[in-house]
């Protein structure tokens, strides 16, 4: 094999690697709040006597009714798929870069081009996991009455197929919802990263990227959350059960907008904040870490 090719191999082991090694860390401190988030964008109205009023109150109705584990709902779908959600995210950024780097476009261009390429992308990886993932957190019994995840995963293919009304349905707010995200992530974070100055001292440096990471996630949460939205409401239960209410992702959208106003596309905006502004910033810092230690020791 030519040397290049070996190389180019090594390369993407490397941020297979580390991408893998900071989407497992991000997911196993981060789940909690995800399944706070998807239970806060499925329900409706607030006058359903189990709909969840705060962040505060979901939390503490969640452990008295659920236990513990009960926010750890949907987490086997995330981790198994962190692998290759992470080493697709991050590589094929890098791809991305790469070849925009080529057509010498400036990098305020280039960082969220790629970003948006690299979202897209991790898009067609998840969205079958996210299915899967979506339907087990808003399961309101016990974790050890709910089904496995294999056990829930056959159970849609057996019933929907494997299409976009099956274990592919909500894709296209998949799409948008990954594509803008990592868009606003990938840019703002390099392209802020390499306005500010880095320090030598080793504390204020790591304080000066998980600021630049938090900021980075927050804003990437915030402009993609009417996609998520969508996503959750096209993934999860239909309000009848029987009849699909919830098909497309721009006309899911509309009606959520239509029936219940504009603040209903923000819903779980608090817990989603709080999970990917610290996680994103953890994602990068674990990448980064392990990239740099991947390269010097393997």
């Amino acid at each position: 094999m030519p040397a290049s090719n070996v190389s180019l191999l090594h390369e993407t082991s490397r941020q297979v690697a580390a991408g893998g090694s900071a989407g497992l860390v991000e997911i196993c401190l981060m789940h909690p709040l995800d399944v706070v988030k998807t239970r806060f964008q499925v329900q409706r109205s607030l006058t359903d006597p189990q709909s969840y009023r705060s962040v505060r109150d979901s939390f503490r109705t969640i452990f008295r009714t659920e236990g513990l584990f009960g926010f750890y709902k949907g987490i086997i779908p995330p981790i198994l798929a962190e692998t290759p959600k992470r080493a697709v995210k991050f590589s094929t950024f890098e791809l991305y870069k790469k070849f925009l780097g080529y057509m010498s476009l400036s990098p305020w261009l280039t960082f969220p081009i790629a970003g948006l390429g690299s979202g897209l992308t991790e898009a067609v990886v998840v969205n079958p996991f996210e299915v899967v993932k979506v339907g087990l957190q808003v399961n309101r019994n016990m974790f050890t009455e709910q089904p496995s995840t294999f056990a829930y995963a056959r159970q849609i293919i057996k019933k929907e197929g494997l299409g976009f009304q099956g274990l592919n349905k909500g894709f296209t707010a998949t799409l948008g919802r990954h594509g803008i995200f990592n868009m606003v992530y990938f840019g703002f974070y390099h392209n802020v990263k390499n306005t500010i100055p880095s320090s030598k001292d080793p504390t204020l440096e790591f304080l000066r990227k998980f600021g630049i990471g938090f900021v980075s996630g927050t804003m990437g949460s915030v402009f993609n959350i009417p996609f998520d939205v969508a996503k959750s409401r096209i993934q999860g239960p239909q309000p009848v059960p029987g009849e699909i209410k919830y098909r497309s992702c721009f006309k899911t959208m509309e009606m959520v907008y239509r029936e219940e106003g504009i603040l209903a596309l923000y819903k779980g905006l608090l817990p989603k904040v709080m999970r990917l502004g610290p996680g994103g910033a953890v994602m990068l810092l674990v990448y980064e870490h392990t990239y740099a230690w991947l390269q010097e020791n393997w």
